[in-house]
């Protein structure tokens, strides 16, 4: 019978068709396959049998890096692409890179490379999907805005956006964020 070593190849291939991932998801992927194929088969790993797993692990990252199907940087601006679409701060959008495994120096440039507006365009999505501010469907009232003020916090904005975000009228709201 073939070692599972010899199709991990495939299954990382496998794993890339269906969802994008980053190098560390895919590594991550690969040990719980090998760790599931030996619990399957009874069998326990030595320190010998570890160690050309990872030797394997680390050949097959290798390539799919080299063949470009593997990409941090590129996975960390889609990531970044979509979470901003959905009004996720930076904050929030950093925590979710390093739990996804992306390198902080990565995650730094990537944000960097935006404007400062666009905090404040996030924070406009999130409150035209929450109803906040501007998109206020309720009766302003202080208690609510402080609510509103608070979720927008919890979300990860600062206060200056946040108090921005709740006091700037619709259309120009609108406006920022059609662009």
């Amino acid at each position: 019978m073939a070692h599972p070593r010899e199709g991990l190849e495939r299954a990382a291939l496998r794993y890339l068709l269906q969802r994008s991932g980053s190098t560390q998801q895919v590594r991550r992927f690969m040990e719980r396959r090998l760790d599931r194929i030996a619990r399957k088969e009874e069998r326990v790993r030595d320190e010998e049998e570890r160690a050309l797993d990872e030797a394997a692990i680390v050949a097959v990252l290798s390539k799919l890096e080299r063949l470009e199907y593997l990409d941090d940087a590129r996975y960390a601006k889609g990531k970044m692409k979509s979470m901003r679409a959905r009004g996720a701060s930076s904050r929030k959008i950093r925590a979710k890179l390093q739990e996804k495994g992306i390198d902080s120096d990565v995650v730094d440039e990537r944000l960097d490379e935006e404007a400062d507006e666009s905090e404040l365009i996030a924070a406009l999505r999130l409150a035209k999907r929450r109803r906040f501010g501007p998109y206020r469907t309720k009766e302003h009232s202080r208690e609510l805005e402080q609510k509103e003020l608070a979720a927008i916090g919890r979300a990860g904005f600062g206060y200056g956006v946040a108090k921005r975000v709740l006091e700037m009228e619709r259309d120009a709201a609108d406006a920022l964020i059609r662009g």
